[in-house]
């Protein structure tokens, strides 16, 4: 496992991931042997996103043009991948590449309304 390989000797690993129904530790059971997943669960520390973080979107975005842009080839080791990621960091910031939002403030009013407090007017 990534615990394992990468990262052998913390005592507590930190996972920040998404509200996927698979990002929680009871997956870990169906993925390996008892022993194994309670050793792993010892080690995790999950922390969910916010379920309506617009910030992830942005995240997700940036990663999959990282993934497009720099890591659509095999890169044979770990300092070119160093090297060709900070390069593509570079240029990415350099150009200031912006987010298009399509959500308009009316729309996420009349979307999201459970979400908003309800103020009684007297």
């Amino acid at each position: 496992t990534l615990l394992a390989e990468d990262y052998p000797e913390a005592e507590r690993v930190i996972l920040v991931c998404d509200n996927l129904n698979t990002h929680i530790h009871g997956a870990l059971y169906e993925a390996f042997p008892p022993e194994e997943a309670a050793a792993l669960r010892k080690r995790l520390e999950i922390h969910p996103t916010p379920k309506h973080g617009s910030w992830l979107n942005i995240a997700e975005i940036e990663l999959s043009a990282l993934t497009r842009q720099c890591l659509n080839r095999r890169i044979g080791d770990r300092e070119t991948l160093r090297v060709e990621t900070k390069h593509w960091e570079t240029d990415r910031n350099t150009r200031q590449k912006e987010v298009d939002w399509q959500f308009t403030t009316a729309e996420a009013r009349v979307k999201l309304k459970r979400l908003y407090p309800q103020i009684k007017m007297k």
